[in-house]
């Protein structure tokens, strides 16, 4: 389905949340680009997730599809990881095991794009000029909101994903009625920022730990949850954006954790699981988990060996791709490096090979 932009005024909604008040200056869109330098990674190995137990007398979802929800931009790089993202949900859809429904690109540039043929799309406004203060990211909840106003969407559930999320096995709904399904990021950590944390999250609703380790994506969430959930989303995003401290502390995380605590205020807590998906170089082995989110980047020796923080005499890095996608047929790593980046670059190179257009295709 394609959306149009609204031409008329801002819905109400965000005029509400813009006469609260938050005013941004500019933010520098490089924090976004080198999370991945964080030096705690290094610990990602020995890091232990919490994990919440699924909760008793639930019932299997195996019946009750998802629909995969999409949030992007019309830059090039987003473009390309897109269609590599659609290429492989297409491929995994109707495999066993799988409880995908429809697809929805929710592109959040105000305008349709050249995309909009290849894949399914619905337009939605960005915030107003200079409301993100650079941090692009800001405009998902937005977006949500947006689109769960407007849109028909069948399903019951539905699946938050980014473009950089390629689907390795066939995804079942991994929700159990009001619990979503999320993902435990090890760099999420309510309890030790509770000073900041206490600001959004008052202590009458009860102990910081009821704020679960993850972002918004990816989840797996109930539709009338999600439409709950998601304009809170937006205004705690909004309010730790425009907090000097709150900004430092949290950086390019700042959206996940708004999320975090906006499904906390609404009681909303979410079954944790790891093998929802992996993250190449740190992860080492597919097994059964279901997505490649490969924010990463992969530079090692030509003896397989990693090289994590230098340029690799071998390298994947997708932030190598900013203007435009990447050459098909990649170079596949040495021996000895993890059979997470090999599929990785595997599955890249298919997708390339098979997707009409891939070298010409431009942003309008």
């Amino acid at each position: 389905m394609i959306g149009r932009k609204n031409s008329g005024n801002a819905s109400p909604l965000l005029l509400v949340l813009l006469a609260l008040g938050f005013f941004f200056a500019t933010y520098n869109l490089l924090t976004m680009l080198i999370h991945n330098k964080s030096s705690s990674l290094e610990n990602w190995a020995s890091e232990s997730d919490p994990i919440t137990q699924m909760p008793e007398n639930t019932v299997e979802n195996s019946n009750f599809r998802y629909h995969v929800a999409l949030t992007a931009t019309d830059a090039p790089y987003s473009q390309w990881q897109s269609r590599i993202m659609y290429y492989w949900y297409k491929k995994l859809k109707d495999m066993p095991g799988s409880d995908m429904g429809k697809f929805t690109r929710v592109l959040h540039s105000g305008k349709p794009d050249n995309l909009i043929e290849e894949i399914p799309t619905f337009v939605v406004d960005p915030l107003p000029e200079g409301l993100d203060r650079g941090y692009i990211v800001l405009n998902r909840p937005w977006a949500f909101v947006q689109w769960l106003e407007k849109a028909t969407i069948e399903e019951e559930y539905i699946l938050m994903a980014e473009p950089d999320h390629i689907f390795v096995n066939p995804l079942p709904n991994l929700a159990r009625g009001s619990h979503p399904a999320g993902f435990p990021f090890f760099y999420i950590k309510p309890a030790e920022h509770e000073k900041i944390v206490r600001k959004f999250y008052p202590e009458e609703k009860g102990p910081v730990n009821n704020i679960d380790p993850i972002g918004n994506s990816p989840v797996i969430i109930k539709k009338s949850l999600l439409e709950e959930v998601s304009p809170t989303w937006l205004n705690i995003s909004l309010r730790m954006k425009d907090d000097p401290e709150t900004d430092k502390a949290f950086g390019w995380v700042l959206e996940m954790y708004a999320y975090a605590v906006a499904s906390a205020l609404h009681d909303v807590r979410h079954i944790l699981r790891k093998d929802f998906m992996l993250q190449p170089p740190w992860d080492l082995e597919i097994g059964k988990s279901f997505i490649i989110h490969y924010t990463y980047g992969c530079d090692y020796n030509l003896k397989g060996k990693l090289m994590y923080g230098k340029i690799g005499e071998w390298r994947f890095d997708k932030r190598s791709y900013l203007s435009g996608p990447p050459p098909r047929n990649l170079s596949l790593p040495p021996p000895g490096v993890p059979e997470t980046v090999v599929r990785l670059v595997k599955m890249v190179n298919e997708a390339t090979a098979n997707i009409p257009g891939w070298d010409t295709l431009t942003s309008d």
